[in-house]
């Protein structure tokens, strides 16, 4: 296949809605087969006999995801006394006991994995590939922290409590497990856990979901992974070439597509859905599919995330049924295996020194302070069965800053996992575990550097002598690290400003292109329907006074297009008394003070907008919403 053609596959199936595509096209030109030698012998009970030795560390990891591995091993290779907590019984988390085995990778500027380092070594233990075995990804785990000799873990062992000094410090946890309650003391502290449960015994300032861009109690669909045998692995690529269940692709190790699943499978359970296929296929010939999505799941309860993972298994029977009876190569497909956890995407985000941002992402910004780098695409996923998701722009790269791990409020205490210090709409991108173990790696090396200076993670932001010595230990021990400056789409034009305003509430999408269609005609339904959502926003009494009236419009005017005084005229109408047409109403936005001189200057005259025009137009009621106290 030409890589023409491997690219019109690959548009092919983002038109039909399917996300998480690029982990392939990125990656395959870097597969390799060889994995290092494993030594996976589990660690002994952890007991600290009230010993000293073994209740007082440099280093304290809590959470064994991968991002926790990642800072664990990083801090004991940087010198620290360094301990890692985890409550199960083994560690990978997410991918491990989630089964979430399908790899979200990306590539740099330069062609090259944007993740490397840690991740990288844990990756090429595990084969290199797209998608890994699971097992195989717990033995790596186990093989990077055995090791490490600064390193212990704790496995079995669960937090329960936390101590704080008069300032505001953290120094001490509390965890339990077979062996007895444990009391346990460090310099340092990283939280790797996947909702950031030791920051919110601290009290670190947070909020859950999309709070930050006004919208209260949404969450993105969670999913059960779908762990099928007997699946015939080469006879899938009849339905890629049938093109039955729309655009797909099959290689050797994963595929993914399918999108037209999304219209043509009827799920049985309440609150599910089935979206396009992404397929990983194990050494044991086994398949894990992300696929299955559960809505109105609270992430941070056990019972609604135990309901849900009940759900999933008698909705899992319903899609192996169709699939056996639909789809070529599944005609013998039995359930392997259930998860015993829910791939969550989203919970709580802690707000951090800087809070990295949409804008940040969408700009490919460096930073002064960056540790790593992000370039997988913003991936919103859908939060209803009436949404479908979308993708708010593909960046080529970001700079993860180190500010961004340090919470507010908290001392001695950095976050390196989902939960660290994104906007909602930047952990839509950043919230991949490649990128949280370069986040994680760097936790580790900045903690043990720290403890060293005997310095606090605050006073570290603002050193950039440390932060440069961060950086250089990042970059020799293999961090992908270094200074950019790139272009973005719409740089410099006149209405971009207003753009970014739009974008930073989450109300305009460029997807996998960053094209958000700015040449095109506005209709009088779509600039209703982006006002709408900012009030709803932003303003809940505007909202709410202005609902009913946006509804009529979004539905009698769906079509037409808008012009300069209808588009003052709508604007008029929610921010001022009185309803106005034609120039009046124009005038009457400009005394509301809805129109600046730039827009001034590019309507001269009643005429129909286009997008990027009346992008601005709205850009600047946003402004306005934002500052009416």
């Amino acid at each position: 296949m030409t890589q023409k053609n491997l690219l019109l596959i690959l548009v092919g199936i983002l038109l039909v809605g399917f996300t998480g595509v690029l982990a392939y096209k990125q990656f395959s030109n870097n597969e390799t087969s060889t994995s290092g030698e494993l030594n996976s012998t589990q660690p002994e009970p952890f007991d600290t006999n009230n010993d000293p030795e073994t209740t007082n560390y440099d280093v304290i990891v809590i959470g064994g995801e991968p991002e926790g591995v990642a800072a664990a091993v990083s801090a004991a290779r940087n010198g620290a006394k360094t301990l890692l907590v985890e409550e199960r019984d083994g560690l990978g988390g997410l991918m491990t006991f989630g089964m979430l085995n399908f790899l979200d990778i990306a590539n740099d500027s330069k062609g090259n994995n944007a993740n490397a380092g840690i991740f990288k070594e844990w990756h090429k233990l595990v084969g290199g590939k797209v998608a890994f075995d699971i097992e195989l990804a717990k033995k790596a785990f186990l093989t990077l922290t055995n090791n490490e000799e600064k390193l212990t873990v704790a496995l079995d062992t669960k937090l329960t409590d936390v101590k704080l000094n008069d300032n505001g410090k953290l120094e001490t946890v509390i965890v339990k497990n077979a062996q007895g309650v444990h009391t346990l003391n460090a310099k340092k502290f990283i939280d790797s856990t996947q909702d950031g449960d030791l920051a919110v015994m601290t009290d670190a300032p947070f909020f859950v979901g999309r709070e930050d861009i006004g919208i209260e109690d949404n969450r993105m669909a969670v999913s059960p992974m779908i762990h099928l045998e007997n699946v015939e692995w080469d006879d899938m690529q009849k339905a890629v070439d049938s093109q039955k269940f729309g655009e797909a692709v099959v290689t050797p190790n994963v595929a993914w597509g399918f999108g037209k699943l999304h219209h043509m499978y009827e799920p049985v359970e309440e609150q599910t859905r089935l979206r396009g296929l992404n397929i990983a296929r194990n050494s044991d010939g086994s398949v894990v599919i992300n696929a299955l999505q559960i809505f109105e799941v609270n992430g941070l309860d056990k019972e609604s995330k135990q309901a849900a993972l009940e759900k999933g298994k008698k909705e899992i029977q319903h899609i192996v049924k169709y699939l056996r009876k639909e789809f070529p190569g599944f005609e013998n497909a039995e359930v392997a295996s259930y998860p015993t956890e829910l791939y969550v995407r989203e919970t709580r985000h802690f707000e951090a020194e800087y809070q990295l941002s949409i804008i940040d992402v969408w700009q490919n910004n460096d930073q002064w302070d960056s540790i790593g780098l992000g370039a997988y695409p913003v991936d919103v996923q859908a939060t209803s069965v009436e949404d479908w998701g979308y993708v708010i722009a593909d960046p080529v790269q970001y700079a993860i800053p180190f500010r961004s791990l340090v919470p507010k409020k908290i001392d001695g205490l950095l976050i390196a996992s989902r939960a660290s210090g994104y906007t909602s709409l930047a952990a839509g991108s950043a919230r991949v575990i490649p990128t949280g173990m370069t986040a994680g790696q760097a936790a580790g090396t900045a903690a043990a550097i720290a403890v060293k200076e005997e310095i606090t993670f605050r006073e570290m932001t603002e050193d950039k002598g440390l932060i440069s010595q961060l950086q250089k230990t990042l970059k020799d021990q293999g961090a992908n690290l270094y200074e950019f400056n790139l272009d973005f789409a719409y740089e410099g034009e006149w209405f971009y400003p207003q753009i970014k305003n739009l974008l930073s509430w989450g109300l305009i999408s460029g997807g996998y292109e960053n094209d958000f269609g700015l040449e095109k005609e506005m209709t009088e339904g779509g600039f209703a329907k982006i006002l709408r959502n900012a009030l709803s926003r932003i303003d809940e009494e505007k909202f709410n006074e202005n609902n009913d009236q946006l509804i009529k419009i979004m539905k009698k005017e769906a079509e037409t297009l808008i012009t300069r005084n209808q588009a003052s005229s709508i604007l008029v109408k929610v921010f001022g008394d009185n309803p106005v047409k034609g120039d009046v109403a124009w005038v009457g936005a400009r005394k509301l003070n809805l129109v600046d001189e730039k827009l001034m200057e590019h309507l001269t005259e009643d005429k129909e907008l286009n997008r990027a025009e009346a992008y601005y137009f709205l850009g600047l009621a946003i402004e306005k919403l934002e500052n009416i106290e």
